[in-house]
């Protein structure tokens, strides 16, 4: 077998991103505002960084608020409302909630809303209320929902990066989800 042939199936053995990812990623200024699905930083500043056994921890003391920020469909009708439209079923870790989009790195004004809205409801307005924040391995869309929870005033902000395929990895159990209406 050629160098090259070994090359291509290395590659598609391995998966190309890991293979590209040569080592730690560095921190943008702001948001990610494009390819999120990509590696992500080992940090995130301000905010405390969980693998599964930490959040299991987490889970067993405490009653953080599990925010899934996977993105989905969105649909607006003739009348102007809109609702989600996900593509695929969503697989959550159990006692989750879905809100959909509000990781993007520019949020329209009504997601913004949608998302401080939705954080004060399910916080009870409470600051000081834990928070993690999740999506899937390499999605930026959690790191910048955490990062926006963190700029709103949320003092206990949590990132799990690996995501519902973490968990998954881990053997632990997944339950179909539901977005938060719009």
């Amino acid at each position: 077998m050629s160098l090259s042939r070994i090359s291509v199936a290395l590659l598609l053995l391995l998966g190309s991103h890991q293979l590209c990812h040569a080592g730690p990623v560095a921190l943008p200024d702001g948001y990610r505002l494009q390819h999120y699905r990509a590696p992500t930083p080992d940090t995130l500043p301000g905010a405390t960084v969980l693998d599964t056994a930490a959040l299991q921890t987490l889970l067993a003391a405490r009653q953080p608020l599990l925010l899934d920020v996977m993105a989905a469909g969105q649909v607006t009708a003739a009348d102007g409302s809109s609702h989600w439209l996900p593509a695929h079923e969503r697989q959550d870790l159990p006692g989750s909630v879905w809100l959909p989009n509000v990781g993007y790195g520019e949020l329209a004004p009504a997601m913004a809303a949608y998302f401080q809205r939705e954080l004060a409801r399910l916080s009870g307005g409470r600051f000081e209320q834990p928070l993690v924040f999740y999506c899937l391995r390499d999605c930026w869309m959690s790191w910048n929902a955490a990062r926006r929870a963190l700029s709103l005033g949320y003092r206990q902000v949590y990132w799990y990066p690996s995501g519902s395929d973490g968990w998954a990895e881990a053997g632990l159990p997944l339950v179909v989800a539901q977005p938060v209406p719009l």
